[in-house]
């Protein structure tokens, strides 16, 4: 079946036609000992504690960060292109891996879909990375409900701790999008049931035991971060933390085997590490510092992405998980669609096909900034045109102008039709970029400045913002946690749909004003989440979700899936 055939197959249909290899050979293209290899099946896997934690000679990979433009009802494709680059450097010799974020059930049954790559660039088993994976965000989830219970039991029984049950900030979680779970009342049902209080539902992957499991180091410092957590204040004003619930050691156990990394394929035989899935707005939306580390340890080249826009994912990266882990990226790559350039240009959704190359102008500011904001953090940076059918040769030819006219790098990459093969140009261009302009990567700010003035940075340096306001109550709470946790970094919790908080201002808009509504800690993730606008943390589903049109065929196969 040729190429042009298969791009009208989904991308379920076309991930069954994958010739899957045996995981150890994956294991063994990263040099890692079969002993060493938990498998789950044939073709998933995970790599050993043990093997992690020994003493062994390991490589030091160059970092690749896959980020995009502001994300559009278009699709930039990120993921796409990052599995499509792994697989080009794969095919011109060289020893790559390739680090991705695990998939939540909440959007694959909702709006968005899985979270495998798309089109001839997908990771492998498809179905099995989507739905439940290895286990991972149900023992992440597991963990953070013991905590709950354990607080609401605390209580229960005597209240020892003197918590005051209107100050409980920790809520439950599930790993699906239910809206009707976003605010409710606990204990309801009389004495036996506990004591009656609001309490809240989020989303698995908004819990601090995501953003925990993501930045730890290794278990040990998983135990530690997770006795960190801030649950709730006690009746003197004092803050309560896991450790005091003696909740820590248990929800390690949970999660033991969790923080192992998993091993996976690309449908063309590369090696992928999926694990870990914060969310990429109340927390820092990247996978896990170990599976980074491990590839770095283990490949030549490691690529990886970010949540959301660079303004929010690829900031997060740098800022966040890069100062928290240590490790350094070589280069960034900004992913970007003609028809996404055409929405921020101001065509709509239903117009997309038509050829616009004033709108491909006037959307090119969104991708110009992404790439000058990218480079403030002292990495050299690619612009990587995620191409489509509809695309035409005019509205290329001016975006390719518009890009040497500023002087910024860009390619045209075809994997999603075309896999490896439409992928080389891009991969072969990473490679010079690498060997030609070192980085020098820096972060935007200084730990030691304060949290106001950080999120002041940001809001200037990156969104085009004017200023940052806040009233009375909100400032007061800044100086509450400058004196308590002032060299933590921040994590703004806004809008992705646009560089302000207003998700229908397109493209690159300046002058505007940040409000910020309210401050959380992570404590145990160490960083503060700075909320900006009206943020959902349990999503809802659409009014013709995924969920509808899944279902598993007569051959046990599943169907609808993408």
């Amino acid at each position: 079946m040729t190429n042009k055939q298969k791009k009208y197959l989904s991308d379920i249909e076309i991930a069954r036609e994958a010739n899957m290899l045996p995981i150890q050979n994956m294991a063994d293209k990263l040099g890692i000992p079969e002993e060493h290899i938990i498998t789950y099946g044939k073709h998933r896997a995970k790599i050993s504690r043990a093997y992690l934690e020994s003493d062994r000679k390991t490589n030091n990979g160059k970092l690749i960060l896959v980020a995009g433009i502001t994300p559009t009802k278009a699709g930039e494709g990120k993921t796409t292109t990052s599995v499509g680059l792994g697989d080009g450097l794969n095919k011109i010799g060289k020893n790559v891996a390739i680090c991705l974020r695990e998939p939540s059930l909440g959007p694959c049954f909702g709006m968005k879909g899985g979270a495998a790559g798309g089109g001839q660039s997908q990771v492998v088993p498809m179905e099995e990375i989507n739905l439940h994976f290895n286990g991972d965000f149900h023992a992440i989830g597991a963990a953070h409900n013991l905590l709950s219970a354990m607080i609401d039991n605390h209580i229960y029984w005597g209240n020892e701790l003197n918590i005051d049950i209107r100050k409980i900030s920790w809520g439950r979680v599930m790993d699906m999008n239910d809206r009707a779970l976003r605010e409710t009342t606990a204990a309801l049902g009389g004495v036996f049931n506990g004591f009656p209080r609001s309490d809240h539902f989020d989303i698995t992957v908004a819990s601090e035991v995501m953003a925990i499991f993501c930045l730890a180091n290794d278990l040990k410092d998983l135990q530690e971060r997770l006795g960190e957590i801030v649950v709730a204040e006690s009746l003197d004003g004092k803050d309560i933390y896991a450790r005091d619930l003696k909740a820590v050691g248990a929800m390690t156990a949970l999660l033991k085997d969790a923080i192992q990394p998993n091993l996976v394929q690309t449908m063309e035989g590369t090696p992928c590490l999926i694990h870990g899935g914060p969310f990429a707005n109340i927390a820092h939306g990247c996978n896990s510092v170990i599976a980074t580390r491990t590839a770095l340890e283990h490949a030549d080249y490691v690529v990886t992405e970010a949540g959301f826009g660079a303004d929010l994912g690829a900031e997060k990266f740098f800022d966040i998980k890069m100062r928290q882990s240590g490790l350094k990226p070589d280069m960034a790559i900004i992913v970007a669609t003609i028809r996404a350039l055409k929405m921020h240009g101001g065509v709509e959704d239903n117009s997309l096909s038509l050829e616009n190359v004033e709108a491909v102008e006037l959307g090119f500011a969104n991708l110009k900034r992404h790439v000058m904001n990218t480079r403030k953090f002292g990495v050299p940076v690619m612009v990587a045109i995620n191409s489509f059918v509809g695309d035409t040769e005019a509205e290329r030819a001016c975006l390719i102008k518009l890009c040497e006219k500023v002087g910024i790098e860009i390619v045209e990459s075809n994997h999603w039709a075309e896999g490896s093969s439409g992928s080389e140009d891009l991969a072969k261009a990473v490679i010079k970029m690498l060997d030609e302009q070192p980085s020098k990567f820096d972060f935007l700010y200084n730990s030691h400045i304060s949290l106001w003035n950080k999120t002041h940075t940001i809001a200037l340096e990156l969104y085009g913002a004017d200023d940052i306001i806040a009233d009375t109550k909100v400032r007061a709470k800044f100086a509450n946690f400058q004196k308590k946790y002032g060299d933590l970094p921040v994590c703004i919790a806004k809008t992705p749909l646009s560089f302000s908080t207003d998700p229908l201002l397109k493209g690159a808009p300046s002058g505007h004003v940040i409000p910020i509504m309210d401050l959380r800690l992570s404590h145990g993730a160490r960083f503060i989440v700075v909320i900006c606008g009206n943020i959902m943390t349990m999503p809802g589903l659409p009014r013709r979700p995924a969920a509808e049109n899944i279902y598993v065929n007569e051959q046990g196969c599943i169907e609808g899936l993408f």
